[in-house]
């Protein structure tokens, strides 16, 4: 029932891409004053273009895909699908396209697998995320005495819009996401993010991201927005709730849609929040 990977295309039956993830709300108190902070990964992507390369810069929680640790189970529920990339093949994650018929067996089976306190078939392993993308943001290795992760629950966006990604561009993308809350302990390295994010506002992702596409690179830069957390609670806020889930101007640079997922005391129409 698992067919090997090849792209869904325009005739496909898989047409529907379901995308399962974790996001963290990384969060600590300002070294200095003890103000609640909010840490993004603030990311610039080149895309290459008939009028020359873009540079698109946003900022977007910590996470990362779901890992898939029984295909044959899924197989089960989904019936036939296809993973959205080579890439996404190779590595398991749950980035996958199904027949939209099955989008409801698929959602209500990756929910209940989540929940599962053992056995269950999907990896939500929140730390590996956040340790690979502090490392590509901060060229540090995370330590696990430097942090705790806590459960927030599970946001489903449950009507699916296409999604950004540029491996899979155009198709409609439902997602479900663990959302968890990691709380940074270490006071010296809550300075470290501070710094990071002063050092890298958006001009400079984009003109790094830009420098490494001359070289030959894949023209992308990482660094760190950090700002009050109270700021980005507002900005959402002061936004018409039916435009909550889409990218937000912050500041110089644009917050993505998924930012509002981390804040299940907010009414966000995109997103449905489980406990």
């Amino acid at each position: 029932m698992v067919d090997q990977f090849i792209a869904a295309g325009p005739n496909s039956e898989l047409t529907l891409r379901v995308s399962v993830a974790t996001l963290s709300r990384v969060a600590f108190p300002h070294p200095d004053d003890g103000v609640p902070m909010l840490a993004l990964e603030h990311k610039a992507t080149t895309v290459p273009g008939d009028a020359g390369s873009q540079v698109i810069v946003k900022a977007q929680p910590f996470g990362g895909a779901i890992r898939i640790l029984d295909l044959k189970r899924l197989g089960q529920i989904a019936g036939t699908f296809n993973f959205d990339s080579e890439k996404s093949r190779t590595e398991g994650d749950f980035r996958i396209y199904i027949r939209p018929s099955k989008w409801e067996d698929v959602r209500d089976f990756c929910i209940q697998q989540m929940k599962a306190s053992t056995g269950s078939v999907l990896e939500h392993d929140s730390a590996r995320e956040l340790v690979e993308e502090f490392e590509d943001a901060l060229g540090i290795q995370l330590k696990p005495g430097q942090y705790s992760l806590n459960p927030i629950g599970i946001a489903l966006e449950n009507e699916p819009v296409p999604t950004t990604n540029l491996r899979a561009s155009g198709y409609p993308t439902a997602r479900i996401y663990q959302v968890d809350e990691a709380q940074i302990q270490d006071p010296d390295l809550g300075r470290l993010m501070v710094a990071n994010s002063q050092k890298h506002p958006f001009w400079v992702l984009r003109d790094l991201a830009l420098d490494h596409a001359r070289v030959g690179g894949q023209g992308r830069a990482n660094a760190m927005l950090v700002a009050p957390l109270e700021q980005v609670r507002d900005v959402i806020l002061a936004t018409p709730v039916n435009q909550r889930g889409e990218p937000l101007k912050f500041k110089d640079t644009l917050l993505d849609g998924n930012v509002g997922a981390l804040f299940n005391d907010i009414a966000i129409p995109r997103y449905f929040h489980l406990h």
